[in-house]
């Protein structure tokens, strides 16, 4: 499964922030290796430099072969709780469509 990282520019996105959180991604949603290819982060400031709470939003995109992406959002006060969040959304997200598909 490939992590990609996106950040706003209110956000530092180097590359050691990248790795660190595509490696917790990666850790995360490692079951859904088999099924999931790519997982898109978007992570962004929402009051841009004004701050204000749960103001750090994460978007992961969950993307399958010949299927449409699932998509869950989480907004936290820090960026490590807001991917977090995510990633417990996107883990839900992901066992639901999962079963559904097993089912049929």
């Amino acid at each position: 499964m490939k992590v990609q990282f996106n950040t706003d520019n209110t956000i530092d996105g180097d590359a050691r922030t990248q790795e660190f959180f595509s490696d917790l991604i990666s850790k995360k949603l490692d079951r859904y290796d088999e099924h999931v290819t790519r997982v898109e982060v978007h992570i962004s400031d929402e009051n841009g430099k004004k701050g204000g709470p749960d103001d750090i939003k994460c978007v992961l995109e969950s993307r399958f072969e010949g299927r449409q992406p699932i998509t869950v959002s989480a907004q936290e006060d820090t960026i490590e709780k807001a991917v977090s969040s995510a990633i417990d959304k996107a883990k839900a997200a992901l066992d639901s469509f999962l079963g559904k598909i097993q089912n049929r």
